[in-house]
């Protein structure tokens, strides 16, 4: 067993705040700089590895935490890390009267009409 502050260096609190449990993940296909050229990444510990394998399909910060049996707090630092590289993006999750282009006016009429029959 490894101790989490060997895990993330010492590091306590990740570099990013924004990362929520419900945050989505995915690893980035063809890495690139600012330039266009492929990124290579740096050393990268074991759990860095799952992480990028695990996210290959968009999951959830909490989802990765649970995959590597490690606190929230752990799974972020090591997220932001792979964030912070260029190997893994990170979004909010789409809402799903977002993903269903968004509640029109009359569909909001017609579910308030059916709950009033109720």
């Amino acid at each position: 067993m490894v101790r989490p502050y060997t895990i993330t260096r010492g590091r306590t609190a990740p570099v990013r705040d924004d990362l929520t449990l419900i945050t989505v993940l995915s690893t980035v296909e063809d890495p690139r700089d600012e330039r266009g050229v492929p990124l290579r990444p740096g050393r990268l510990q074991p759990e860095h590895r799952i992480i990028l394998d695990r996210c290959r399909r968009p999951v959830a910060v909490a989802e990765v935490a649970a995959e590597l049996d490690l606190p929230v707090s752990v799974t972020k630092i090591l997220l932001a890390d792979l964030i912070a590289q260029g190997l893994l993006n990170a979004r909010p999750p789409i809402s799903v009267a977002q993903a269903s282009g968004g509640a029109t006016r009359e569909l909001l009429t017609t579910v308030r009409e059916g709950l009033r029959r109720l």
